[in-house]
Protein backbone atom coordinates (compact mmCIF):
# COMPACT_ATOMS: atom_id res chain seq x y z
CA UNK A 1 0.00 0.00 0.00
CA UNK A 2 3.12 2.60 0.83
CA UNK A 3 4.93 1.75 -2.37
CA UNK A 4 1.37 2.77 -4.33
CA UNK A 5 0.76 5.62 -2.83
CA UNK A 6 4.47 6.85 -3.01
CA UNK A 7 4.40 5.96 -6.77
CA UNK A 8 1.16 7.61 -7.21
CA UNK A 9 2.56 11.09 -5.12
CA UNK A 10 5.59 10.66 -8.19
CA UNK A 11 3.22 9.87 -10.37
CA UNK A 12 1.61 13.56 -9.50
CA UNK A 13 4.70 15.44 -9.33
CA UNK A 14 5.95 14.46 -12.83
CA UNK A 15 2.72 15.09 -14.47
CA UNK A 16 2.53 18.83 -15.09
CA UNK A 17 6.29 18.87 -17.11
CA UNK A 18 4.64 16.05 -19.36
CA UNK A 19 1.29 18.01 -19.37
CA UNK A 20 2.94 21.44 -20.70
CA UNK A 21 5.38 19.37 -23.38
CA UNK A 22 5.75 20.31 -26.46
CA UNK A 23 4.41 17.85 -28.89
CA UNK A 24 7.08 18.64 -31.85
CA UNK A 25 5.73 15.73 -34.13
CA UNK A 26 2.26 16.66 -33.79
CA UNK A 27 3.45 20.73 -34.30
CA UNK A 28 5.21 20.14 -37.21
CA UNK A 29 2.23 18.08 -38.83
CA UNK A 30 0.16 21.13 -37.89
CA UNK A 31 1.83 23.33 -40.03
CA UNK A 32 0.72 21.78 -42.91
CA UNK A 33 -2.00 19.80 -42.15
CA UNK A 34 -4.13 22.32 -39.84
CA UNK A 35 -7.51 21.38 -41.08
CA UNK A 36 -9.19 24.59 -39.10
CA UNK A 37 -6.68 27.21 -40.68
CA UNK A 38 -6.68 29.06 -36.97
CA UNK A 39 -3.88 29.27 -34.98
CA UNK A 40 -1.77 26.55 -34.21
CA UNK A 41 -0.34 27.59 -30.89
CA UNK A 42 -4.16 27.37 -29.71
CA UNK A 43 -3.38 23.35 -29.74
CA UNK A 44 -0.45 23.18 -28.77
CA UNK A 45 -1.51 22.26 -24.80
CA UNK A 46 -4.91 21.34 -26.13
CA UNK A 47 -5.88 18.12 -27.33
CA UNK A 48 -6.58 14.74 -26.69
CA UNK A 49 -3.45 14.17 -24.89
CA UNK A 50 -3.52 16.48 -22.49
CA UNK A 51 -7.54 15.70 -21.65
CA UNK A 52 -6.85 13.04 -20.59
CA UNK A 53 -4.30 13.72 -17.91
CA UNK A 54 -6.23 16.54 -17.17
CA UNK A 55 -9.13 13.86 -16.41
CA UNK A 56 -6.54 11.72 -14.38
CA UNK A 57 -5.58 15.30 -12.17
CA UNK A 58 -9.59 15.96 -11.67
CA UNK A 59 -10.23 12.67 -10.49
CA UNK A 60 -7.02 12.11 -7.68
CA UNK A 61 -8.78 15.57 -6.45
CA UNK A 62 -11.82 14.12 -6.20
CA UNK A 63 -10.69 11.09 -4.51
CA UNK A 64 -8.38 13.85 -1.71
CA UNK A 65 -9.98 16.82 -1.88
CA UNK A 66 -6.47 18.87 -1.94
CA UNK A 67 -6.64 22.11 -3.17
CA UNK A 68 -3.09 21.59 -4.56
CA UNK A 69 -4.69 19.86 -7.55
CA UNK A 70 -7.12 22.01 -8.31
CA UNK A 71 -5.09 24.83 -8.44
CA UNK A 72 -3.10 23.28 -11.72
CA UNK A 73 -5.95 22.55 -13.05
CA UNK A 74 -7.06 26.15 -12.70
CA UNK A 75 -4.04 27.12 -14.17
CA UNK A 76 -3.78 25.33 -17.32
CA UNK A 77 -7.85 26.35 -17.89
CA UNK A 78 -6.76 30.01 -17.37
CA UNK A 79 -3.73 29.86 -19.51
CA UNK A 80 -6.00 28.78 -22.70
CA UNK A 81 -8.20 30.99 -21.96
CA UNK A 82 -5.68 33.61 -22.50
CA UNK A 83 -4.56 31.86 -25.57
CA UNK A 84 -8.03 30.98 -27.00
CA UNK A 85 -9.34 27.15 -28.44
CA UNK A 86 -8.62 25.47 -31.26
CA UNK A 87 -11.66 24.56 -33.84
CA UNK A 88 -13.69 21.80 -32.46
CA UNK A 89 -13.20 18.10 -33.33
CA UNK A 90 -13.38 14.82 -31.68
CA UNK A 91 -9.50 15.36 -30.01
CA UNK A 92 -9.83 18.84 -29.17
CA UNK A 93 -13.22 18.77 -27.10
CA UNK A 94 -11.41 16.08 -24.59
CA UNK A 95 -9.78 18.26 -22.67
CA UNK A 96 -13.60 20.56 -21.95
CA UNK A 97 -14.40 17.32 -19.88
CA UNK A 98 -12.49 18.02 -16.66
CA UNK A 99 -13.26 21.76 -17.46
CA UNK A 100 -17.06 21.23 -17.56
CA UNK A 101 -16.27 19.54 -14.24
CA UNK A 102 -14.11 22.14 -12.93
CA UNK A 103 -16.49 24.25 -13.47
CA UNK A 104 -19.34 22.63 -11.81
CA UNK A 105 -17.45 22.69 -8.69
CA UNK A 106 -16.61 26.26 -8.95
CA UNK A 107 -19.70 27.30 -10.14
CA UNK A 108 -17.82 29.24 -12.75
CA UNK A 109 -19.60 30.95 -15.59
CA UNK A 110 -15.95 31.33 -17.20
CA UNK A 111 -15.65 27.45 -17.85
CA UNK A 112 -18.82 26.52 -17.78
CA UNK A 113 -19.48 29.10 -20.68
CA UNK A 114 -17.07 27.41 -23.20
CA UNK A 115 -18.53 24.05 -22.26
CA UNK A 116 -21.98 25.00 -22.70
CA UNK A 117 -21.06 26.23 -26.21
CA UNK A 118 -18.80 23.28 -27.34
CA UNK A 119 -21.96 21.09 -26.29
CA UNK A 120 -24.02 23.03 -28.58
CA UNK A 121 -21.79 23.13 -31.26
CA UNK A 122 -21.86 18.85 -31.10
CA UNK A 123 -24.95 18.02 -31.06
CA UNK A 124 -25.72 21.28 -34.70
CA UNK A 125 -22.39 20.88 -36.35
CA UNK A 126 -20.41 17.70 -35.27
CA UNK A 127 -19.60 15.64 -38.68
CA UNK A 128 -22.17 12.66 -39.15
CA UNK A 129 -21.39 9.23 -40.65
CA UNK A 130 -24.11 7.45 -42.27
CA UNK A 131 -27.08 6.63 -39.30
CA UNK A 132 -25.66 9.63 -37.73
CA UNK A 133 -22.39 8.93 -35.80
CA UNK A 134 -19.83 11.28 -34.88
CA UNK A 135 -17.33 11.03 -37.58
CA UNK A 136 -14.00 10.87 -35.87
CA UNK A 137 -12.80 14.42 -37.40
CA UNK A 138 -9.16 15.27 -35.84
CA UNK A 139 -7.22 18.92 -36.23
CA UNK A 140 -5.44 16.95 -39.19
CA UNK A 141 -7.87 14.68 -40.65
CA UNK A 142 -11.19 14.75 -42.10
CA UNK A 143 -11.83 10.81 -41.62
CA UNK A 144 -15.18 10.77 -44.08
CA UNK A 145 -17.37 8.38 -42.67
CA UNK A 146 -15.26 7.20 -39.95
CA UNK A 147 -16.03 5.83 -36.31
CA UNK A 148 -12.98 5.51 -34.25
CA UNK A 149 -12.95 3.96 -30.64
CA UNK A 150 -11.71 6.58 -29.33
CA UNK A 151 -14.52 9.34 -29.72
CA UNK A 152 -16.44 7.75 -27.14
CA UNK A 153 -14.28 8.91 -24.14
CA UNK A 154 -12.27 11.72 -26.09
CA UNK A 155 -16.19 13.34 -27.43
CA UNK A 156 -19.37 11.56 -26.37
CA UNK A 157 -18.46 11.68 -22.24
CA UNK A 158 -18.18 15.27 -22.35
CA UNK A 159 -21.53 15.78 -24.23
CA UNK A 160 -23.15 13.18 -21.24
CA UNK A 161 -21.18 15.64 -18.73
CA UNK A 162 -23.19 18.65 -20.16
CA UNK A 163 -26.15 16.83 -20.25
CA UNK A 164 -26.25 16.30 -16.77
CA UNK A 165 -25.02 19.75 -15.87
CA UNK A 166 -27.46 21.28 -17.52
CA UNK A 167 -30.64 18.94 -17.85
CA UNK A 168 -30.69 18.49 -20.89
CA UNK A 169 -32.05 15.13 -22.12
CA UNK A 170 -31.19 15.40 -25.72
CA UNK A 171 -27.50 15.38 -24.80
CA UNK A 172 -27.95 12.40 -22.94
CA UNK A 173 -29.90 10.57 -25.86
CA UNK A 174 -27.45 11.34 -28.41
CA UNK A 175 -24.42 9.96 -25.81
CA UNK A 176 -26.18 6.80 -25.43
CA UNK A 177 -27.11 6.79 -29.09
CA UNK A 178 -23.23 6.90 -30.01
CA UNK A 179 -22.27 4.44 -27.42
CA UNK A 180 -24.93 1.16 -29.05
CA UNK A 181 -24.23 2.73 -32.96
CA UNK A 182 -20.04 2.67 -31.71
CA UNK A 183 -21.09 -1.10 -30.08
CA UNK A 184 -23.09 -2.12 -33.22
CA UNK A 185 -19.89 -1.34 -35.94
CA UNK A 186 -16.78 -1.92 -33.76
CA UNK A 187 -17.50 -4.61 -31.15
CA UNK A 188 -16.69 -8.24 -32.20
CA UNK A 189 -19.36 -10.21 -31.92
CA UNK A 190 -17.06 -13.39 -31.26
CA UNK A 191 -14.35 -11.69 -28.95
CA UNK A 192 -16.00 -8.81 -27.39
CA UNK A 193 -13.14 -6.85 -28.19
CA UNK A 194 -13.06 -3.44 -29.95
CA UNK A 195 -11.68 -2.98 -33.48
CA UNK A 196 -9.93 0.43 -33.36
CA UNK A 197 -12.40 1.56 -36.45
CA UNK A 198 -14.73 1.46 -38.96
CA UNK A 199 -15.80 2.65 -42.35
CA UNK A 200 -18.98 3.08 -44.27
CA UNK A 201 -16.97 4.27 -47.46
CA UNK A 202 -16.36 0.17 -47.99
CA UNK A 203 -17.94 -1.15 -44.83
CA UNK A 204 -15.16 -2.93 -43.16
CA UNK A 205 -12.76 -2.28 -39.75
CA UNK A 206 -9.42 -1.18 -41.63
CA UNK A 207 -6.88 -3.82 -40.55
CA UNK A 208 -8.85 -5.56 -38.28
CA UNK A 209 -6.85 -4.64 -35.17
CA UNK A 210 -7.62 -5.18 -31.40
CA UNK A 211 -5.67 -2.14 -30.83
CA UNK A 212 -4.75 -2.08 -26.70
CA UNK A 213 -5.48 1.77 -25.94
CA UNK A 214 -8.07 1.97 -27.87
CA UNK A 215 -9.52 -1.31 -26.55
CA UNK A 216 -9.13 0.80 -23.04
CA UNK A 217 -11.15 3.53 -23.90
CA UNK A 218 -14.27 1.38 -23.96
CA UNK A 219 -13.38 -0.27 -20.55
CA UNK A 220 -13.09 3.01 -18.67
CA UNK A 221 -15.73 4.90 -20.44
CA UNK A 222 -18.52 2.76 -19.94
CA UNK A 223 -18.00 2.36 -16.28
CA UNK A 224 -17.63 6.34 -16.47
CA UNK A 225 -20.40 7.25 -18.40
CA UNK A 226 -22.92 4.84 -16.22
CA UNK A 227 -21.35 6.35 -13.02
CA UNK A 228 -22.88 9.94 -14.20
CA UNK A 229 -26.01 8.56 -13.12
CA UNK A 230 -28.39 9.77 -15.78
CA UNK A 231 -28.68 7.07 -18.69
CA UNK A 232 -31.52 4.93 -19.29
CA UNK A 233 -31.70 1.60 -17.37
CA UNK A 234 -32.29 0.09 -20.35
CA UNK A 235 -28.78 1.37 -21.92
CA UNK A 236 -27.15 0.80 -18.28
CA UNK A 237 -28.07 -3.39 -18.93
CA UNK A 238 -26.67 -2.92 -22.38
CA UNK A 239 -23.29 -1.24 -21.73
CA UNK A 240 -22.76 -3.99 -18.79
CA UNK A 241 -22.88 -7.06 -20.91
CA UNK A 242 -21.06 -5.38 -23.52
CA UNK A 243 -18.27 -4.66 -20.75
CA UNK A 244 -18.36 -8.57 -19.61
CA UNK A 245 -18.02 -9.50 -22.93
CA UNK A 246 -15.05 -7.42 -23.65
CA UNK A 247 -13.28 -8.22 -19.66
CA UNK A 248 -14.02 -12.00 -20.22
CA UNK A 249 -11.72 -11.54 -23.27
CA UNK A 250 -8.89 -9.37 -21.40
CA UNK A 251 -8.62 -12.11 -19.10
CA UNK A 252 -8.03 -14.40 -21.52
CA UNK A 253 -5.30 -12.60 -23.76
CA UNK A 254 -3.69 -10.82 -19.91
CA UNK A 255 0.19 -11.41 -20.35
CA UNK A 256 2.03 -13.75 -18.05
CA UNK A 257 3.60 -10.52 -16.42
CA UNK A 258 -0.25 -8.88 -16.04
CA UNK A 259 0.55 -6.28 -19.04
CA UNK A 260 -1.41 -6.84 -22.17
CA UNK A 261 -0.47 -6.20 -25.80
CA UNK A 262 -0.52 -2.86 -27.84
CA UNK A 263 -2.60 -5.68 -30.51
CA UNK A 264 -4.06 -7.61 -27.84
CA UNK A 265 -4.34 -11.10 -29.50
CA UNK A 266 -0.57 -10.60 -31.02
CA UNK A 267 2.01 -11.77 -28.27
CA UNK A 268 4.75 -10.44 -30.76
CA UNK A 269 3.39 -6.75 -30.22
CA UNK A 270 5.28 -5.11 -27.63
CA UNK A 271 3.50 -5.17 -23.83
CA UNK A 272 2.25 -1.67 -23.37
CA UNK A 273 1.70 0.54 -19.92
CA UNK A 274 -1.23 3.18 -20.91
CA UNK A 275 -3.53 0.71 -22.60
CA UNK A 276 -2.68 -1.72 -19.39
CA UNK A 277 -3.47 0.82 -16.77
CA UNK A 278 -6.55 1.64 -18.53
CA UNK A 279 -7.90 -1.96 -18.64
CA UNK A 280 -6.74 -2.59 -15.07
CA UNK A 281 -8.64 0.86 -13.76
CA UNK A 282 -12.13 0.17 -15.83
CA UNK A 283 -11.72 -3.48 -14.81
CA UNK A 284 -11.60 -2.17 -10.87
CA UNK A 285 -13.82 0.55 -11.75
CA UNK A 286 -16.60 -1.92 -12.50
CA UNK A 287 -15.79 -4.34 -9.81
CA UNK A 288 -16.74 -1.93 -7.33
CA UNK A 289 -19.57 -0.07 -9.18
CA UNK A 290 -21.45 -3.80 -9.20
CA UNK A 291 -21.46 -3.73 -12.77
CA UNK A 292 -18.69 -7.06 -13.72
CA UNK A 293 -18.24 -9.82 -10.77
CA UNK A 294 -15.43 -9.42 -8.14
CA UNK A 295 -13.78 -12.18 -10.00
CA UNK A 296 -12.10 -10.11 -12.07
CA UNK A 297 -10.92 -7.76 -9.63
CA UNK A 298 -7.37 -10.15 -9.63
CA UNK A 299 -7.38 -9.63 -13.47
CA UNK A 300 -6.49 -6.25 -12.66
CA UNK A 301 -4.43 -6.84 -9.39
CA UNK A 302 -2.11 -9.15 -11.57
CA UNK A 303 -0.88 -5.66 -13.43
CA UNK A 304 -0.30 -3.41 -10.43
CA UNK A 305 3.49 -4.98 -9.83
CA UNK A 306 4.45 -4.78 -13.73
CA UNK A 307 3.03 -1.18 -13.83
CA UNK A 308 4.88 -0.35 -10.38
CA UNK A 309 8.16 -1.39 -12.08
CA UNK A 310 7.15 0.52 -15.50
CA UNK A 311 7.40 3.82 -13.53
CA UNK A 312 10.54 5.08 -13.01
CA UNK A 313 12.23 7.19 -9.34
CA UNK A 314 11.00 10.50 -11.07
CA UNK A 315 7.29 9.38 -11.53
CA UNK A 316 7.50 8.69 -15.13
CA UNK A 317 5.35 6.01 -16.70
CA UNK A 318 7.35 4.08 -19.13
CA UNK A 319 6.44 1.63 -22.28
CA UNK A 320 3.74 4.07 -23.14
CA UNK A 321 3.00 4.10 -27.22
CA UNK A 322 2.84 6.81 -28.83
CA UNK A 323 -0.30 8.83 -30.14
CA UNK A 324 -1.92 6.30 -32.86
CA UNK A 325 -3.55 7.16 -36.18
CA UNK A 326 -5.44 4.20 -37.58
CA UNK A 327 -4.19 1.25 -38.78
CA UNK A 328 -5.78 1.45 -42.28
CA UNK A 329 -3.61 -1.77 -44.24
CA UNK A 330 -1.74 -4.04 -41.76
CA UNK A 331 -1.79 -5.01 -37.63
CA UNK A 332 2.12 -4.65 -37.98
CA UNK A 333 1.25 -0.66 -38.55
CA UNK A 334 0.56 -1.05 -34.97
CA UNK A 335 3.84 -3.06 -33.27
CA UNK A 336 5.83 -0.45 -35.01
CA UNK A 337 4.57 2.92 -32.91
CA UNK A 338 7.38 4.74 -30.78
CA UNK A 339 7.39 4.56 -27.16
CA UNK A 340 7.52 7.52 -25.01
CA UNK A 341 6.31 9.10 -22.34
CA UNK A 342 3.20 11.22 -22.36
CA UNK A 343 0.34 12.82 -20.50
CA UNK A 344 -2.20 10.21 -21.12
CA UNK A 345 0.34 7.37 -20.28
CA UNK A 346 0.76 9.03 -16.47
CA UNK A 347 -3.28 9.86 -16.42
CA UNK A 348 -3.99 6.67 -16.90
CA UNK A 349 -1.34 5.10 -14.32
CA UNK A 350 -2.90 7.66 -12.11
CA UNK A 351 -6.35 6.48 -12.35
CA UNK A 352 -5.49 3.14 -12.04
CA UNK A 353 -2.89 3.27 -8.55
CA UNK A 354 -5.73 5.87 -7.12
CA UNK A 355 -8.64 3.00 -7.64
CA UNK A 356 -6.34 0.67 -6.13
CA UNK A 357 -6.40 2.99 -2.64
CA UNK A 358 -9.88 3.45 -2.75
Amino acid sequence: MMQIKEKLSKLIEAFCPILYEDDEVFLENMKDKNRAGDDIRKYQHWEWTQGVGLYGLWKIFEDTNDEKYLDILIKYFENQLAIGFPALNVNTIAPFLTMSYVGEYLNSERYLGPCRESAAWIMEHFPRTKEGGFQHMTSDTLNDQELWDDTLFMTVLFLANMGRIEQKQEYIDEAEYQFRLHAKYLMDQKTGLWYHGWTFNGNHNFAGAFWGRGNCWITIAIPEFIKMGKCSDEIKAFLAEVLVKQVESLKKYQNESGMWHTVIDHPDSYVEASATCGFAYGILKAVHMGLIDKEFEEVAYKALSPILGYISDEGVVNQVSYGTPMGRKTIDFYKQIEIKPMPYGQALAMLFLAECLS
